[in-house]
């Protein structure tokens, strides 16, 4: 049993919790991450990366379909579900050895187990079986241990007919049909890849669009994409009951007063997730919670002085790069730097389905609902020269200026590139440039990037293009 004393100790090793560990050790601080199941987290495991692997075969596979639009014959071709999967697999491992390649390159100690705080200083790594392998000392403490999918009150997960994001990687046929119950991002992502391989799917969303977090006039466009391949959209939909048979799954939903069953031969629950707090300590050292996750002030620090929490566990956004962030600017708050607070107000958001869909700041409604007096500038990519090379003009970009201060509000984008194209936008909205200031910076030519600078045209009245 080791009795191994550190500076810092972090509880997981997601995006969190492993940026977390590496930045400490770059600041001088001896280091250890206790990690119960894969180095890397679910992001990397079984979330961010291995789905837009996933994502990517999707895509492979419908351009393909089209290869005649850009002068190819391709004749008798098909896919290997199985081929796939282990891709997306392989892919996942490779990550996970690359975080414990870095761990070793920063003298990280890495204790395989379950954290359990036993003081505020101190904790226990627990086996499988529950018993105690190691009793470690740390100066300070990060919580970094993620979330979980959260189902329906009444409906039970049974990982077979009632799935969740891990089991739909990792399925050994696709299916001809299935029910996804929840329309946020991890919904319509799973949504896009398995109606392009030909599932036949169903959305269901209790809000009034999919992608309800995002600007209405981009979800419309995106509802109207979806329902050209042919998925079946329910929102203003509650699910109300489930249930499973030999081999189909009837799921009971209520819209406008009214009931409706759907059945499928998989349901797929994409509602979102909930904290992982349990058996961690908290109750016995005191740890404030609230509403399932732990509660930290500005710094990240819980109310115990030495303890600290970051990412998923301590409730929305529910993003890994926010995970990262937290964990770096904790860290170098620990150290002592002169550290800005996050602003939570400028972090983007993605999904990568086709379109993809990016955002960062206000939407429209939000903007007018919050006072603001807007310019809004559209561009859609029918009319930039790189889109319609590439054959994929679908979509455009939006941009919402203040219209006193002419900062940029918020950016949203929908098109096959938007999540790399978000990039510049979160430049522009974190530094404050002003919008005449992005209408004058030259952009390449031909470039999808143009339509940031046409749309920022368009809400002064100085789009050339359109």
């Amino acid at each position: 049993m080791s009795n191994e004393n550190f500076d810092l100790i972090v509880i997981g090793s997601g995006p969190g919790g492993y940026v977390a560990a590496i930045r400490a050790s770059q600041l001088g601080m001896s280091v250890a991450v206790i990690e119960r199941e894969h180095v890397g987290g679910i992001c990397l495991n079984w979330g961010c990366i291995p789905t837009k692997a996933l994502m990517k075969s999707a895509e492979t596979y419908s351009i393909l379909k089209q290869a005649n639009k850009f002068g190819f014959t391709v004749e008798n071709f098909s896919y290997d579900f199985n081929a796939i999967i282990k891709r997306s697999r392989q892919l996942a491992s490779r990550m996970s050895t690359g975080v414990q390649f870095l761990f070793k390159k920063n003298n990280i100690t890495v204790y395989a187990g379950t954290g359990r705080l036993i003081a505020k200083n101190k904790i226990a790594v627990l086996d499988q079986a529950g018993e105690m392998t190691d009793e470690l000392t740390a100066k300070k403490i990060i919580i970094a241990t993620g979330a979980r999918p959260r189902s329906i009150p009444g409906i039970e997960i049974d990982r077979k007919r009632i799935i969740t994001s891990k089991e739909a990687m990792s399925l050994e046929k696709i299916p001809e049909s299935m029910i996804i119950i929840g329309a946020g991002a991890i919904g319509v992502e799973f949504a896009y890849f398995y109606q392009t391989l030909g599932c036949q799917v169903t959305l269901v969303e209790m809000l009034p669009t999919i992608l309800p977090i995002e600007d209405k006039e981009i979800t419309d466009l995106l509802e109207r994409s979806f329902k050209k391949y042919k998925s079946r959209l329910h929102t203003n939909s509650m699910v109300k009951s489930a249930a499973t048979g030999s081999d189909n799954v009837n799921v009971t939903i209520e819209s406008e007063g009214e009931s409706r069953e759907l059945e499928a031969e998989l349901a797929l629950m994409a509602i979102g997730v909930q904290g992982n707090i349990e058996g961690l300590g908290l109750e016995e050292l005191g740890i404030e919670t609230d509403r399932g996750y732990i509660k930290v002030d500005d710094s990240f620090q819980t109310n115990i002085e030495n303890v600290y929490a970051i990412g998923d566990i301590i409730g929305p956004p529910w993003l890994a790069h926010v995970a990262s962030a937290e964990g770096i600017n904790a860290v170098e708050k620990m150290a002592g730097l002169d550290v800005k607070a996050i602003d939570y107000g400028s972090v983007p958001g993605c999904t990568y389905c086709k379109p993809q869909v990016a955002s960062i700041g206000l939407t429209e409604e939000k903007a007018i609902g919050q006072g603001y007096s807007i310019k809004i500038g559209r561009f859609p990519f029918v009319a930039n020269g790189r889109s319609l090379a590439a054959g994929e003009s679908e979509g455009l970009v939006k941009l919402i200026f203040d219209e006193s201060s002419n900062k940029l509000l918020g950016a949203h984008i929908i098109h096959a590139e938007a999540t790399e194209l978000i990039g510049e936008l979160s430049v522009i909205k974190t530094l404050g440039i002003e919008g005449h200031d992005l209408i004058k910076t030259i952009h390449a030519h031909p470039t999808l990037s143009e339509a940031i600078m046409e749309a920022a045209a368009a809400a002064y009245d100085e789009a050339i293009h359109v």
